[in-house]
């Protein structure tokens, strides 16, 4: 989506290909890769590839790039994904890790929310988190996420099954 959102501290933009070597910051990073289903990016190019890729004008897509205001900095991702066929809206995001423990993934996909709604209606919010990652959890709780129910995913490529769980959100 060509979306721009600004909340208190964050710019939610659309990513461009020149973004590529601030994406790799985490989409290269172990760590931050742990619990994500794609692979871990091992050059910057694949992520330049990656970004590339993307269709910027699908409507149900606010996979959206987090900038810090104060410096311009990109240091993540994050967005909703319509899911037409359940009436829910997919949460996922994925942020440096030095950037962990500051609030700015729940800024940032409250940003998109509150979006949202402004011009479409939202049944639900859903995401899956591996079940050991607490940092998540912690994320979706604070969104007014409630557990739902144990599930499971695996990375794209087949390397690593999880353990997860799915939390819901349901807008009156």
């Amino acid at each position: 989506m060509r979306v721009r959102i600004e909340t208190e501290r964050l710019i939610l933009r659309p990513f461009v290909p020149e973004d590529y070597e601030a994406a790799f910051k985490w989409c290269g990073d172990p760590e931050v890769n742990e619990y994500m289903p794609y692979p871990l990016y091992k050059n910057a190019e694949d992520v330049r590839t990656w970004l590339e890729s993307r269709d910027l004008d699908e409507e149900d897509n606010y996979d959206l790039g987090i900038e810090l205001k104060e410096t311009g900095e990109l240091i993540g991702s994050g967005g909703l994904v319509y899911n037409a066929k359940r009436d829910v809206w997919i949460v996922g995001y994925n942020i440096r890790k030095d950037k962990w423990g500051h609030g700015y993934v729940h800024e940032a996909m409250q940003g998109i929310i509150d979006h949202i709604s402004k011009t479409r209606k939202i049944r639900a919010i859903e995401g899956q988190f591996a079940a050991e990652n607490h940092n998540s959890q912690r994320v979706m709780e604070k969104l007014g996420m409630h557990y739902s129910h144990d599930s499971e995913y695996e990375k794209f490529d087949g390397s690593r099954k999880y353990a997860a769980k799915t939390y819901i959100r349901e807008f009156r």
